[in-house]
C-alpha cells in the first residue's frame, strides 16, 4: 500500500511502508530535534569516490526519524538524554560532483540560491556582499546538534575525523539557543521564536490541541506531503523520502530594531508598559509570544497558545496587516487564496540563533548597548516544494507591498517590516488597540540582512548508506 502523503502520520502505530519511511528518514524533518548547541559545516567535493565514501561513513553516525521519536518518548518517561543529531544535505552541485544523474527535480533546487534569477525573485543582496563561504559552490551541508556543548563537540570531532583531503570545509556556523526568563527559545530581537509550526504527526497535533484547550480557530495539522518528497536516487523511492532544506544566514541589527520599536511607540503616544505594544505591532506577537490580537495581555499564559485567527481583526486595528506573523502566516485572511491553499505554503522552520553578545537580551538595557551586527538567525526550513513554500512566502507575502488584501480605501500593507526586503513606505497603525482610525508612522528601517545561503536536499538514510 503506497505511503499516504495527504494526511499526517501516526508514528506510534506506523506499520509496513509507513514504518519504513520513518526508519529511513533523517531526524528533524517531521519533528524538530533538540539542537541547543549546533554546528553547521559547508563542504565542497573534489573527488567523487572519496565524497561518496565520506557520506556513507557519515550515515553510520546518523539516527533515523523513528529512533529520534523513540528517544523523545523515553525522555518524557525516564528523562534519559538522547543522542546527538547529525543531518546531511546535498545541493544540486553536490549531486553533480557525486556523479548522480537522478537528482531531485525541484526547479528552484536546481537553480540554487546563488543564481541570479533566484536572487532577483527573493530581492536578495548581491553575492559579493555575502559571507565568503556562500559566494561560490557549496556541495553539501552537515549539521551536528546536541543539548550540551560537550556532546556537540564530541560528535563534531567524529564528523571531522571522517573528512578526507578531497573534501574541503568551506565554512562553519555555530548556533546557540537563547531563552527568556521562562526558558522559552527566543531570537535576538527578544521574541519567542518557533511558534505556529505545521505539525505532521498526529501525536503532536493531539498534544497541541490539549495544551490550548481545543483547537477552534487554528488547526496546526499538515499532511506529510507538505514536507516529504520521494528520494529519486534512493534504492526504493516509494518508501525512501527526503525533504528540501533552506539555509539562510540572517544577520540582525538589534540596536536598529529596538530603536524602531521606540520610535513607533513615540509616534503612537504609547507610555509605560504599553510601549511594548509597538514591537508587538511590528512582529504580531509580544515578546513572550502572546498574539497582539489576544484579549489577554503578555505574561498571561505559559506556554503561549497558538489558537487564534484574524477573523475579529479584518481591519487590522489590533494586528497591522504588515506585522511579520500576519504576512508570513495569514491564517486564512490573505484574501487572494482560500484558506486551504494558504496553508499549503507553510514550511517546517528549524531556525537557530547565532553570535555572542555582551548585553542581556532579557534585560532592560539602553538601546545603545544592543549589538548592531555579528548576531542573528540561522534560518532553516524543510519544504516539499521550494517555489510554493519558502520562495512564495518571501516573494509573494513578505516582499509584496500589496499583501494581504485590505479593505477598499485602506493603505496597502507594505513590506513585512522584519524580513521584508525592498523599499519601505510609510505605515499606519490604529491609534489605540482595536479602535478605528489610522496613525501614520515612518517605516521601521531594515534590521535583518541576508548574508548567504543555499538550497539542499536532505536525502534518505538508505541513499547515503548505498553510495
Amino acid at each position: 500500500m503506497p505511503v499516504e502523503l495527504t494526511k499526517p502520520l501516526s508514528w506510534k502505530t506506523a506499520q509496513g511502508d509507513e514504518a519504513t519511511v520513518l526508519a529511513e528518514l533523517q531526524p528533524n524533518i517531521v519533528k524538530p530535534h533538540v539542537r541547543d548547541h549546533l554546528s553547521v559545516l559547508f563542504v565542497r567535493f573534489d573527488d567523487a569516490r572519496e565524497a561518496r565514501g565520506f557520506l556513507c561513513a557519515l550515515a553510520g553516525l546518523m539516527k533515523s526519524a523513528k529512533e529520534h521519536l523513540v528517544e523523545v518518548e523515553t525522555f518524557k518517561v525516564a528523562h534519559a538524554r538522547g543522542t546527538p543529531y547529525v543531518g546531511v544535505g546535498l545541493s544540486r552541485t553536490g549531486y553533480d560532483a557525486l556523479g548522480i544523474a537522478t537528482a531531485p527535480a525541484d526547479p528552484s533546487f536546481r537553480r540554487g540560491m546563488r543564481d541570479a534569477l533566484t536572487r532577483e525573485k527573493l530581492a536578495d543582496p548581491p553575492r559579493s556582499s555575502w559571507d565568503v563561504a556562500y559566494r561560490d559552490r557549496v556541495d553539501a551541508v552537515v549539521l551536528v546538534g546536541a543539548d550540551t556543548d560537550a556532546a556537540l563537540t564530541a560528535r563534531r570531532n567524529e564528523v571531522l575525523r571522517l573528512v578526507p583531503d578531497s573534501v574541503t570545509v568551506l565554512g562553519e556556523e555555530t548556533g546557540l539557543s537563547r531563552v527568556n526568563e521562562r526558558g522559552e527559545g527566543i531570537e535576538h530581537f527578544g521574541y519567542v521564536d518557533g511558534r505556529s509550526q505545521p505539525l505532521f504527526l498526529t501525536e503532536d497535533i493531539d498534544a497541541e490541541k490539549h495544551t490550548t484547550d481545543g483547537i477552534n480557530e487554528w488547526d496546526p495539522a499538515a499532511p506529510l506531503g507538505q514536507v516529504l518528497v520521494s528520494d529519486p536516487a534512493a534504492p526504493d523511492p516509494s518508501v525512501h523520502f527526503g525533504s528540501y532544506f533552506v539555509f539562510r544566514k540572517l544577520e540582525q541589527n538589534v540596536r536598529r530594531f529596538k530603536q524602531a520599536e521606540s520610535d513607533l511607540a513615540d509616534a503612537l503616544g504609547l507610555t509605560g508598559d504599553d510601549r511594548e505594544r509597538a514591537g508587538a505591532m511590528l512582529v504580531g506577537r509580544f515578546e513572550d509570544g502572546t498574539p497582539v490580537t489576544s484579549n489577554s495581555g503578555p505574561g498571561s499564559h505559559s506556554p503561549v497558545g497558538n489558537d487564534f485567527s484574524y477573523d475579529s481583526d479584518d481591519l487590522g486595528q489590533k494586528c497591522p496587516f504588515h506585522a511579520h506573523i500576519r504576512k508570513t502566516n495569514p491564517r486564512g485572511s490573505g484574501g487572494f487564496e482560500d484558506p486551504a491553499e494558504e496553508r499549503g505554503h507553510l514550511m517546517a522552520r528549524r531556525g537557530q540563533t547565532y553570535g555572542e553578545r555582551s548585553d542581556d537580551p532579557n534585560g532592560d538595557e539602553p538601546i545603545s548597548a544592543r549589538p548592531t551586527g555579528g548576531v542573528g538567525l540561522l534560518f532553516m526550513a524543510f519544504n516539499s516544494d521550494l517555489g510554493d513554500q519558502f520562495e512564495f512566502t518571501q516573494q509573494i507575502w513578505a516582499n509584496n507591498t500589496e499583501f494581504p488584501r485590505v479593505p477598499e480605501g485602506t493603505k496597502p500593507p507594505g513590506l513585512d517590516l522584519v524580513i521584508g526586503q525592498g523599499p519601505r513606505a510609510e505605515t499606519t497603525y490604529a491609534p489605540s488597540w482595536g479602535r478605528n482610525g489610522a496613525t501614520p508612522a515612518d517605516p521601521a528601517a531594515q534590521a535583518v540582512t541576508m548574508k548567504g545561503g543555499e538550497y539542499f536536499f536532505m536525502p534518505s538514510l538508505a541513499f547515503l548508506r548505498n553510495l
